[in-house]
C-alpha cells in the first residue's frame, strides 16, 4: 500500500510538472492554436472527393468554404462527378466553363449548418445566383424515401461535422436546375407532369427547358388536388377526357413568357398576358389571389421557387381561360 501510495505521489507530481512546462512553453510562444478542420480542410485531406477540391481550387471557392460562416454542403464524390462530366460531354474538369462550374458548386451550398434531423420536405434557397436577376435557386428536399435533392441526388452520409458546418456526401452532382427539374422532383406536380406530356407533339417540357427566348419563363404550378378538383368541377373522370387542344390552351394559360416575376414583383390588381395570349388578374388583398376569365378566384400557396430560367408560384386550384 505504501509504495502504491507513493508511486501515485511521484506520478501526480510530474504531471503537475509537465503542465508548468506546457505553461510557461505557451508563455513563451504565444497561445496554441489547434489544427482546423473547415470544410475545405475536410474536403482536401479526403481521396474520396480529389474531384471536388479540384473543382473548389477551380473555382476559386476554396477560401470561401474556408473562413469563419457556416455552410451545409452537399458534397458529390468522385464517381459523381465523373458521371457528370461524362454525361455533359465535358473531356476533364478543365473543360467546363469556370462561371458555370462556379454555380454548379455553389448550387450545392445552402446557408448555415443544417443538420440531417433538422431538413424538412420542401425548397430552401441555394448560394447559387445563375438564374434571371441573379436571384439565389431553389433546391427541392424530399424526404419521403432517405434524403433526395432535386430528385437527382440522394444523400448516403449525413451529418459529416466541421468546424464551419456540415457536409452531407451525395450519390450524384446537382445540376442546374430548369423549371421542368422541380416539376419533376416535386410528388405534389404528378398531375400536371402527366398533363405536360400526355400528348407527344405537345412541346411544353422542350419550351420549358430552354434558357433561349422565350424564357425566362413565370410558371403559376397547379397541385395534385387542384388537378383533382378540376376533374370534379368539369365532371370528367380523368384528365384524358379533355380534348388536346383545350389541355394545351389550358397549360400554356399558367406560363408568362419573356419574364421571371417573383413574389416581391406582383402589384395588386396586376394585369397578367400568358403564354396562351389570355389574361388573369392577380390581388395581394388579404393573400396572393388569381382570378381567372371565368371570374374563378384561386389561391397562391407558395412562392418564388427559382430555376435557371424562371420561377414557379403554387396555385391551388387550374386556372381556366374562356374557351
Amino acid at each position: 500500500m505504501l509504495l502504491l501510495s507513493n508511486f501515485k505521489k511521484i506520478a501526480l507530481a510530474g504531471i503537475l510538472s509537465l503542465g508548468v512546462i506546457a505553461c510557461s512553453s505557451d508563455d513563451e510562444g504565444g497561445d496554441v492554436i489547434p489544427p482546423t478542420n473547415s470544410i475545405a480542410d475536410f474536403v482536401e485531406s479526403n481521396p474520396d472527393y480529389s474531384s471536388l477540391n479540384a473543382a473548389l481550387i477551380a473555382a476559386n471557392l476554396k477560401t470561401t468554404l474556408d473562413g469563419d460562416t457556416d455552410y451545409t454542403v452537399f458534397a458529390p464524390n468522385n464517381a459523381a462527378f465523373n458521371a457528370f462530366l461524362s454525361a455533359n460531354g465535358f473531356a476533364n474538369l478543365n473543360a467546363v466553363p469556370v462561371d458555370v462550374l462556379t454555380q454548379v458548386l455553389l448550387n450545392h451550398v445552402i446557408p448555415g449548418k443544417v443538420m440531417a434531423a433538422d431538413l424538412s420536405t420542401g425548397y430552401v434557397e441555394t448560394a447559387s445566383t445563375m438564374s434571371p436577376g441573379e436571384n439565389n435557386l431553389s433546391m427541392y428536399i424530399n424526404l419521403e424515401d432517405g434524403v433526395m435533392i432535386n430528385g437527382v441526388a440522394e444523400v448516403t452520409t449525413a451529418d459529416v461535422a466541421v468546424d464551419n458546418g456540415v457536409i452531407h456526401a451525395v450519390n450524384s452532382v446537382i445540376g442546374l436546375p430548369d423549371i421542368t427539374t422541380f416539376a419533376l422532383a416535386d410528388p405534389n406536380f404528378d398531375i400536371l407532369v402527366a398533363a405536360l406530356t400526355r400528348e407527344d407533339d405537345f412541346p411544353f417540357v422542350e419550351i420549358l427547358q430552354t434558357q433561349e427566348a422565350p424564357a425566362p419563363f413565370t410558371v403559376f404550378a397547379p397541385t395534385n388536388n387542384a388537378f383533382v378538383d378540376l376533374l370534379d368541377e368539369l365532371n370528367l373522370d380523368s384528365l384524358d377526357d379533355l380534348p388536346a387542344d383545350v389541355l394545351s390552351s389550358v397549360l400554356s394559360y399558367h406560363v408568362i413568357a419573356n419574364a421571371n416575376v417573383r413574389s416581391g414583383d406582383i402589384t395588386d390588381g396586376m394585369e397578367v398576358t400568358t403564354f396562351e395570349t389570355g389574361m388573369f388578374t392577380i390581388n395581394t388583398t388579404g393573400g396572393v389571389t388569381i382570378t381567372d376569365e371565368n371570374e374563378r378566384v384561386t389561391n397562391v400557396i407558395a412562392t418564388d421557387v427559382q430555376a435557371t430560367n424562371g420561377v414557379i408560384h403554387v396555385v391551388d386550384q387550374v386556372l381556366l381561360p374562356e374557351m
